[in-house]
């Protein structure tokens, strides 16, 4: 299934899929509220406001299956988000991006490698995937800052191509 035709479900459980962010870059993160890495969300929502108007969204995706990072309902996720850090943002409903429950659309983005060359398995939260309005990946481990030059600079290749 191409990777736009993929079903997915918001945070408040409306159907949805990237196709419905059909000619903009988009940065998909899975995310969670109790994590070192929290702090992210505060880049994301920053890369979101700075290039939202050019074609650009940020779509964070809550995952549990990191330590037990993200235990809340949707409700409790969403509510943290916006108080905690701002996030206008959209969000999907928690979803898992390893495993034998690994939701389809992490089965096509997993496939695609990082810098050094490795595909597979989201390593933690705040795992990148930046996708092009063609449907091309290009993914950045989750100690990669939302704001880190390659991630801006991807982001700005593909907003002025």
């Amino acid at each position: 299934m191409p990777l736009f035709d993929i079903p997915l479900r918001t945070l408040t459980g409306e159907p949805t899929s990237l196709a419905d962010h059909s000619g903009k870059a988009v940065l998909v993160v899975n995310v969670a509220s109790r994590c070192g890495l929290t702090p992210q969300y505060e880049g994301l929502e920053r890369l979101h406001k700075t290039y939202g108007d050019r074609g650009f969204t940020v779509l964070g995706v809550p995952c549990n299956q990191f330590a037990g990072q993200e235990p809340g309902s949707a409700e409790e996720i969403g509510a943290f988000c916006s108080a905690t850090y701002g996030v206008t943002f959209p969000m999907l409903e928690k979803t898992d991006v390893n495993g034998d429950g690994r939701h389809p659309l992490y089965a096509e983005l997993t496939r695609t490698a990082d810098a050094e060359g490795e595909a597979g398995d989201v390593q933690w939260n705040f795992e990148k995937f930046l996708v092009s309005p063609r449907g091309e990946v290009t993914r950045f481990r989750p100690r990669t800052e939302p704001e880190a030059p390659e991630v801006v600079a991807a982001i700005e290749a593909l907003l002025s191509a």
